[in-house]
């Protein structure tokens, strides 16, 4: 068990989706994407649920990525941090979200431990 999160793209659900990146227990991004969440109205436990990532959304972890801000989250299946280890996959991961939205496709981010 752990804390095992991905995004994908999709323009349609019933058509299927892209995915753009999976993650193991990088237990900081998944704080990054809850604190978001909560910010958007989010209420309750950040498990299994789909969030949408807008442009602006993916500009803000791109800084927080690039400046080593995304937060310290602890959580009994999370691990610890990683984002040293995922710094790579996470800046490809939002250019290509980035490009994928611009195509119009939309992007969504989930989890579940």
């Amino acid at each position: 068990m752990g804390l095992d999160q991905n995004a994908y793209a999709f323009k349609n659900r019933e058509d299927g989706s892209i995915s753009l990146a999976e993650w193991r227990k990088h237990s900081s991004l998944q704080g990054w994407m809850e604190n978001l969440w909560r910010s958007k109205g989010g209420e309750g436990e950040f498990n299994c649920v789909g969030l949408e990532l807008t442009v602006e959304d993916l500009k803000e972890l791109k800084q927080d990525v690039d400046f080593g801000d995304l937060p310290e989250t602890q959580g009994f299946f999370f691990g610890s941090g990683n984002d040293a280890r995922y710094k790579e996959t996470d800046l490809t991961f939002i250019e290509e979200a980035l490009e994928l939205i611009e195509a119009g496709y939309t992007v969504e981010y989930n989890s579940w431990w």
